[in-house]
């Protein structure tokens, strides 16, 4: 796990190239605070440079890495957890590997199979290789999108790197925000595709690879797609098959996760993904006590999971850890978690995810969580919303029956009771457009606009742009079945990379490496070729993976219906403890002066915002990554 940042150019002396990639790396040193190293091409201005954090083979991963012919040279953030599998048969095929490093064996992987080595890889990664014979240069980024990879190009000038702030720490490149990344994250609090908050900063999307090539004086590049999920449904089988390959494809990933050199722990919510990933892996480590890290609130027995956790540490038998996160700090920590954010992405996780973060880099260097379980075994409410109102139009209208993988309002109406806390958004839901084209609905559903668009100058965004035509493109992908798949390929698009990217910042601000094992892209493609009439059989919300690790969590957490989700009490902070920064930020003349705002319409909104909204959120996030990167206040050095 480290940070890369790299520079190719059309003009450029070794000193400024060099230079510019140390202050890149610079930016983000708290990615990799173990060593550093940089790399210049003698005959053409390319620079490579590597901040890391030693994981596989300590002594021998430095980076940049060269291949003993002197023809590639590569930097790679990331973790490829087949590395040794790879590294037999790259020696099997007469590659000379010396180490036991992953970098190494990516490196030689790419010697091999060119292009096409990132279908050999199990892990999560970005990465850059240069070919000094073909003058050309690779970059891949995983599957998933769990690693990060960000770049700008202006017909002279390609420069990559692992986070945003990189991009602009030579002073070539000025921070200017995009109006369709803005209108996007007002929709979503994430943005869509290839785009970002910042003019001229794209990230290379998940599954995509970028080349970049000289032809003559001129600099050429090109993304392209090597990978998508595809939906092959498999209907020879039955559930208890898809539930067993599960169970297997899951304890495999879970084995490769836990390979490293250093110690190593895990998040624990006390949810069912967490606690399945740590008693798997507690099993395997066998005498080896895994510690585990949990965060809580005082502010409430809603915002406390701490007993379920204790209970799942018992029956592992790990060491347990915990850390309760004060409101008071809000004032000074969140405007330094939006440096480390580069873009103000998801909702207020983001602060108990750091606290738990840096809990446990206080003991170990890598840590494994349940992140993407709600995405893969159907687990949010609103898959269930959605269904409810697609199964009352088929009742009503009788076309219950005319979908092949359709599920009946009769099936789900032992499940319904999971919605009774989320009467507020089924009322939202149904308030307008009930029966509406399926798109509509679930956009209605994933749409935090409502709340904010009033609170926003209308002339502040640029009027070509559609948020829900951008939304329409994926949700409506050929090949996607019904509707379970199309909700869940969305997520799998959208919400799940912006939840990722949290993850990545999070950790990487305490300078540890966080894995996520249920994001195995096996496991990915395994659930795609599931009939969605089995996958969610009458609304039964993450019901094979329950089958799957039925007896390897407590029995408390299997039957556990209290799903939490790490909720942060953001709004008793805003109204209480925070309040005075809150007001001081939002309401101030800065802030009046963007014209971004209508002051008048925020003040109420502070004033009124329920329990778990998210429009203050918004609107706090939204200002403090404008006074970070805008305006210029940044915020260098940890927390």
């Amino acid at each position: 796990m480290c940070g890369i940042a790299g520079i190719v150019a059309v003009s450029g002396t070794p000193e400024s190239m060099r230079g510019s990639v140390m202050k890149m790396m610079d930016a983000i040193r708290h990615r990799g605070p173990d060593g550093e190293g940089t790399w210049l091409d003698p005959a053409r201005p390319v620079a490579l440079g590597h901040r890391r954090l030693a994981i596989i083979d300590p002594e021998h991963g430095k980076q940049p890495m060269t291949t003993e012919d002197g023809r590639y040279t590569i930097v790679f953030n990331g973790a490829i957890y087949n590395y040794l599998e790879l590294r037999r048969e790259l020696i099997g095929r007469g590659h000379p590997l010396h180490n036991y490093s992953d970098t190494e064996v990516l490196l030689y992987a790419f010697r091999e199979w060119g292009e096409r080595c990132v279908d050999r890889l199990i892990g999560m990664f970005a990465f850059a290789i240069w070919d000094r014979l073909e003058q050309r240069l690779f970059c891949a980024r995983d599957r998933i999108g769990i690693k990060p990879f960000y770049y700008h190009f202006d017909g002279q000038k390609l420069g990559f790197a692992s986070e945003i702030k990189a991009l602009f720490a030579d002073g070539s490149l000025k921070a200017e925000s995009n109006s369709d990344g803005l209108q996007d994250y007002l929709t979503f609090q994430f943005c869509l595709n290839e785009k970002t908050l910042f003019k001229g900063v794209q990230k290379l999307e998940p599954g995509y690879h970028l080349s970049a090539w000289y032809e003559g004086s001129q600099l050429k590049i090109k993304t392209s797609q090597y990978w998508d999920l595809q939906y092959n449904i498999d209907e020879r089988h039955d559930e208890r098959y898809f539930v067993d390959n599960l169970a297997a494809l899951i304890e495999d990933s879970v084995r490769m996760h836990l390979r490293s050199d250093v110690p190593l722990g895990a998040h624990l919510s006390g949810g069912l993904d967490s606690s399945a990933v740590v008693c798997l892996a507690s099993r395997m480590l066998g005498g080896e006590q895994l510690k585990t890290f949990t965060g809580a609130f005082h502010e409430g027995p809603q915002f406390d999971e701490t007993g379920h956790a204790k209970a799942v540490s018992a029956f592992a038998g790990t060491d347990y850890n915990e850390v309760y996160i004060p409101g008071s700090e809000l004032a000074d920590l969140l405007p330094k978690l939006m440096h480390f954010m580069d873009e103000p992405l998801a909702g207020p996780g983001l602060i108990p995810q750091y606290y738990v973060s840096r809990l446990a880099g206080e003991q170990v260097k890598v840590v494994l969580g349940g992140q993407g379980g709600d995405e893969l075994f159907v687990g949010y409410a609103r898959y269930m919303a959605a269904y409810l109102e697609k199964c009352l139009s088929g009742a009503i209208n009788e076309t219950a029956n005319q979908h092949r993988y359709a599920v009946s309002l009769e099936s789900i109406i032992p499940n319904l009771s999971l919605l009774k806390t989320y009467q507020p958004m089924l009322q939202g839901l149904w308030r307008e457009g009930l029966f509406a084209s399926t798109d509509q609905r679930y956009f209605r559903l994933i749409d935090r606009s409502e709340g904010m668009s009033h609170l926003f100058n209308p002339d502040a965004f640029d009027k070509g742009y559609s948020p829900f035509e951008s939304y329409q493109k994926i949700f409506n992908r050929e090949g996607l079945h019904s509707l379970v798949n199309q909700m869940t390929y969305f997520d799998l698009k959208g919400s799940l990379p912006a939840l990722l990217h949290v993850e990545d910042r999070t950790s990487m601000a305490a300078s540890i490496e966080s894995r996520v094992p249920l994001l195995d892209h096996r496991i990915v493609e395994f659930m795609a070729t599931i009939p969605p009439n089995i996958k969610f059989a009458g609304g039964r919300m993450k019901h094979l993976f329950k089958e799957s690790v039925r007896n390897a969590v407590p029995q408390s957490i299997f039957e556990r219906k209290d799903k939490m989700g790490f909720p942060t009490p953001l709004t008793q902070w805003t109204k209480g403890v925070a309040r005075d920064f809150v007001r001081d930020t939002l309401l101030s003349e800065r802030a009046r002066s963007r014209g971004l705002y209508n002051a008048q319409s925020v003040e109420k909104a502070l004033n009124s915002e329920s329990e778990f909204g998210r429009v203050v959120w918004g609107l706090l996030c939204m200002e403090l990554w404008h006074r970070n990167f805008i305006d210029g206040d940044l915020q260098p050095g940890g927390i």
